[in-house]
């Protein structure tokens, strides 16, 4: 029998990419799942109650809803999230304001809705960061501070609720998904600079996450991964030495030319003429 067996699972972004595969992972295992999304889909075999996780007022009835369904709630997977383009020295806008919502805030929302819940079943729940919210990346300053914010609140519901509540973060790379569609038509593809993993190395991961006896901390989903957050922890100037050169590699070989939100970057770093 798995350890999944009968579990009560909320999934949010249960629509997207690691949504679905997450879904049907759970569901094999012997997991009751319903999932959150902005768009509902309640007769799938998954069922999806809609719900804008940016709403402060829609979110806590949409749990409530979703606990009911499941007569209980196990494990939470707060999975929504977005990205794109967001250059730190460019003043925020509107593509900063969803990440900060989607990426932190949602995800904050629908665990304090969820809490009740979970300390009543001492179950758990799982936060879907990035790699980024250790080793940023330049021109994607949006994404990487609103999970680096969302990790501290991990850190932060740890101290309050760890004695009844696990908390687990798992720190995915990138993953093909339309989450890089908008980063992709700036011209600031993440090749090169960030190595792809599947989408099935991300949903084990979380499944451990899950399912080990005690609640791990952070879960990387690849080796690399734990490579890159040891770096990451425990000689920050080595790892931005290693993105400023790889960087500046893409940057000498013209790869950001014709990207506009990096035009100051690739000022910056090419030669005045003399």
């Amino acid at each position: 029998m798995s350890a999944l067996t009968g579990r009560r699972v909320l999934v949010t972004g249960a629509r997207g990419t690691f949504g679905r595969h997450l879904c049907a992972a759970l569901t094999a295992a012997g997991a009751r799942v319903v999932g959150l999304d902005l768009h509902a889909d309640e007769d799938a075999e998954v069922p999806v109650l809609g719900c804008d996780l940016t709403d402060q007022a829609a979110v806590p009835p949409a749990v409530a809803a979703a606990v009911d369904r499941l007569g209980g709630l196990d494990l939470l997977v707060n999975n929504a999230g977005v990205g794109g383009p967001a250059p730190a020295e460019l003043p925020p806008d509107e593509v900063v304001r969803r990440q900060l919502e989607v990426n932190l805030l949602a995800a904050w929302r629908t665990t304090a809705a969820a809490l009740p819940a979970l300390e009543a079943s001492r179950g758990r729940v799982v936060f879907v960061a990035s790699r980024m919210a250790v080793l940023p990346l330049p021109l994607a300053a949006a994404y990487g501070v609103s999970k680096r914010a969302l990790v501290a609140y991990a850190d932060a519901l740890r101290h309050e609720v760890g004695t009844h509540v696990g908390v687990s973060v798992v720190y995915p790379s990138m993953v093909a998904s339309p989450i890089h569609d908008s980063t992709e038509r700036a011209g600031l593809s993440l090749n090169g600079v960030s190595r792809a993993e599947p989408v099935e190395g991300v949903v084990a991961a979380i499944l451990r996450a899950a399912t080990a006896r005690r609640a791990p901390r952070d879960v990387a989903t690849t080796r690399r991964g734990r490579v890159e957050l040891a770096l990451a922890r425990h000689a920050p100037a080595l790892a931005d030495r290693l993105v400023r050169r790889t960087v500046a590699g893409r940057i000498a070989a013209g790869d950001l030319d014709g990207a506009a939100l990096a035009a100051g970057m690739v000022r910056r770093h090419r030669p005045t003429d003399r």
